[in-house]
This record gives C-alpha cells, sequence and structure tokens, in this order.
C-alpha cells in the first residue's frame, strides 16, 4: 500500500461564515473551526503542506469582497498563515479554477489533498469533484467543513441533512471522508483514508432502502 503524499487544503475559512447570511449551521461552525486547527497543526507536525485559501469577490458583490471585514480570514486562521506553506486567492468555488495550485502541488509531487474549511456545500464540494480530473485523490474531513440552510424555488434543506448527504455523495465516488482524529491517526501510520465507491455504495443504498417483509 502506497502512503500518500497529502497537502492540507484550508478553504476560505473566512469571516464571512461566522457573522451574517452565510454563517455555518452544522456541524458547530465553532467546533469544526477547531478541527481545522487541529488539521493545520498535525500537518505542521508531520511535514505536510498546508495552503490557505481565501475566496475574493468583485467591489460590488453580496460578498467576501476584499477589504471588508467578512472577507478575512478568521483569526485562528490567520495566525497560522505566516507558517503555511502558500497563501492563494480564489474567485471560483474550485481552488483549483484560475489559480496556480495544480503546478504547485505537482512540483512537490503531491498526489493526495485533503480538504477542510466552507462550505461543504460548495468550494468543498467543486474542489472535491475537480481533483479527479487534475489527477489527485481526494480527502474531506466530515467534522472540520461545514454547511448552511438553503431554501430556493427548487425546495429547501437544512444544513445537517444537506451535510450528511454530501458526505455520502463524496464517499461514494470522489473523496475519501472521514474525521479528523481519523486522519490524525493516518497521518501517523502513513497509510490513505478508507474510500468506497459508487458500484459498493448503490449496492448497499439498495439494500438499506428495500423494506423487510416478514414470512
Amino acid at each position: 500500500m502506497t502512503n500518500p503524499r497529502r497537502a492540507l487544503i484550508v478553504v476560505d475559512v473566512q469571516q464571512e461564515y461566522f457573522a451574517g447570511p452565510l454563517e455555518i449551521q452544522f456541524p458547530p461552525r465553532d467546533e469544526s473551526l477547531a478541527n481545522i486547527v487541529g488539521a493545520m497543526d498535525a500537518a505542521g507536525a508531520h511535514d505536510i503542506p498546508v495552503v490557505v485559501v481565501q475566496h475574493r469577490s468583485p467591489a460590488g458583490a453580496p460578498a467576501f469582497v476584499e477589504g471588508t471585514p467578512g472577507w478575512a480570514l478568521h483569526p485562528a486562521i490567520e495566525e497560522r498563515t505566516a507558517t503555511a506553506s502558500k497563501h492563494l486567492h480564489k474567485q471560483y468555488s474550485s481552488v483549483f479554477a484560475g489559480t496556480d495550485l495544480v503546478e504547485w502541488l505537482r512540483a512537490r509531487e503531491v498526489d493526495t489533498v485533503t480538504i477542510v474549511g466552507y462550505m461543504t456545500n460548495n468550494c468543498d464540494l467543486g474542489t472535491a469533484v475537480e481533483a479527479e480530473g487534475h489527477g489527485f485523490t481526494a480527502e474531506i474531513l466530515s467534522d472540520a467543513t461545514g454547511a448552511v440552510h438553503l431554501a430556493n424555488e427548487a425546495g429547501r434543506v437544512s444544513a445537517a441533512d444537506l451535510h450528511s448527504t454530501l458526505m455520502v455523495l463524496l464517499q461514494s465516488n470522489y473523496a475519501a471522508v472521514g474525521t479528523t482524529a481519523e486522519w490524525i491517526e493516518s497521518l501517523r501510520s502513513g497509510t490513505p483514508s478508507s474510500r468506497s465507491d459508487l458500484v459498493t455504495s448503490a449496492i448497499a443504498g439498495r439494500s438499506a432502502a428495500t423494506p423487510v417483509t416478514s414470512a
């Protein structure tokens, strides 16, 4: 079993997610923040490159406008940025789109990206999906990410349901899903995170959905 060559990608842990309309709802943001910080510290202790990503929107946008209070990194992340391997700005959901991250990772022979930060239902999802096309294995830490409640013309969904559903979706094909504690243990052992596949997940899902009938 080949030891993964990881980089930790810390996605958009900015103040917009701690106050206002984009406030993270599930898992509790203070808990997910603590796990993000724990993952960053563990990565540093194991010589895993840490990439801090910060979303930047143009003037007049409803959120993430550079220089506004909401654009700033959370202080717990800001104080660790100086020791991070890379700090980049992005303008799309995926951390790969419009940035030099792919080339930077390949130059360091990284084959596995571990995703933490916000939001599960937007930038984390976009990053995990695009990683496949660039040839990277993706991991996502379920308790170091977070979602918001959503409602629109298509319906509504709670943050808890949205986050849980997306974790199942990602584990079925796009990323290995685990907790921060499990990931830190995998750093100690040098092993890859456990990942399912679409066919296995579909068979298990069909079995779980089939009602049990009495004889």
